[in-house]
C-alpha cells in the first residue's frame, strides 16, 4: 500500500485546488495537518482547511485534536460502510458467498500447509528457512493472508445485511 509521504500527483496542473485536496485526503493513512496537505497540494493552508472540513462534513475524513493541532485522516468506519454498500450493489449474494468461501479456504490451506495460525507466525517462520525462493513465497503469502483477513469481515458484513440493504436500495415506482 502506498505511503502518504511518497511523491504524488497532487500538484498536477489539470486538477483544480479542490480536486488536488480531495485526492490527497483520500490517501491519508496517518493523521496530517491542514498545513501538511496544503504543502502537498500547493494551496494555501486556509484553502486546504476549507476543503478538508467539507470532507469531514461528508464523512470522508475525521478531524482529530492532538494537543493544539488539528489533524485529518480517512474515516475508516465510513469508508468500510461505503465499501459494504458497493459490494452489495455490484455483486449478487452468490458471488459474495463464493468470494468469502474462497478467502476462507485459502487461509485454512495456508494454516495447514505451514502449520501456523496467523500471518505473523508465517512471517516468523522465515527465520528457520535458508531457501531465498521459499522466503519470498512465505512473504507473499503472509501479505495476501493479511489482505484477505481484512477483506473477510467486510464481505461478511455485506452478506449479513444483504436482504436489508437491497430492500432499502430498491427504487420505488
Amino acid at each position: 500500500m502506498p505511503d502518504d509521504t511518497q511523491n504524488n500527483n497532487f500538484g498536477h496542473a489539470s486538477m483544480t485546488r479542490g480536486e488536488r485536496i480531495r485526492a490527497a485526503a483520500r490517501t491519508l493513512r496517518t493523521p496530517r495537518t491542514a498545513s501538511w496537505v496544503a504543502t502537498e497540494t500547493d494551496v494555501s493552508v486556509k484553502t486546504a482547511q476549507k476543503y478538508l472540513d467539507q470532507l469531514v462534513e461528508d464523512n470522508v475524513l475525521r478531524k482529530i485534536k492532538q494537543g493544539d493541532q488539528t489533524l485529518y485522516c480517512v474515516d475508516q468506519l465510513m469508508a468500510t460502510y461505503r465499501e459494504v454498500a458497493a459490494l452489495q450493489r455490484e455483486h449478487s449474494r452468490e458471488e459474495l458467498t463464493s468470494a468469502l468461501e474462497s478467502m476462507r479456504t485459502k487461509i485454512t490451506d495456508w494454516k495447514q500447509s505451514y502449520d501456523v495460525e496467523t500471518p505473523g507466525e508465517l512471517r516468523a517462520s522465515i527465520a528457520d528457512i535458508d531457501d531465498a525462493n521459499e522466503i519470498e513465497v512465505r512473504r507473499e503469502i503472509a501479505s495476501e493472508w493479511e489482505h484477505l483477513a481484512d477483506r473477510v469481515p467486510v464481505v461478511r458484513a455485506a452478506l449479513n445485511e444483504y436482504d436489508w440493504a437491497t430492500e432499502r436500495d430498491a427504487i420505488s415506482t
